[in-house]
């Protein structure tokens, strides 16, 4: 696993949107409508893409040459760039939703002592798991 990855991508302009494409990764794709939000996107989708395999401790391929890479008339190419400490971290660190059910009653009487419930779950799981140190 490494900390960085740098990728070609290939721009492809259309009318009205720019289609980015890694040629090294089948399936990461991504457009934007601006040069911006496409350059912002294509950062993103290689940021989860990457996670992805890593994640699932699949192969990784390495990132071709930029002299091997052809272009179509119209087309650009640029590189990039992830930095993937940060994308684990942030991954680490992600909110995700539980939904559970508890009696109505008990509800009320949590809600009408402004009980955070997000907290409480919080802090009963770290305390549960004796992960308050």
């Amino acid at each position: 696993m490494k900390d960085r990855y740098i990728y070609p991508a290939i721009l492809k302009f259309g009318d009205d949107n720019i289609l980015v494409e890694f040629p090294d990764l089948e399936g990461c794709i991504t457009f934007g409508e601006s040069e911006e939000e496409a350059l912002f996107n294509a950062k993103e989708v290689l940021e989860g893409y990457l996670y992805v395999l890593e994640r699932d401790v699949l192969e990784i391929p390495p990132a071709s040459k930029l002299k091997d890479i052809g272009l179509r008339g119209g087309d650009a190419m640029i590189m990039v760039d992830v930095w993937m400490p940060l994308v684990r971290d942030q991954e680490a660190n992600r909110s995700v939703k539980k939904t559970l059910t508890i009696p109505k009653w008990l509800n009320d009487i949590a809600e009408q002592n402004k009980i955070n419930f997000f907290r409480l779950l919080q802090v009963s799981l770290k305390e549960q798991l004796g992960l308050n140190k």
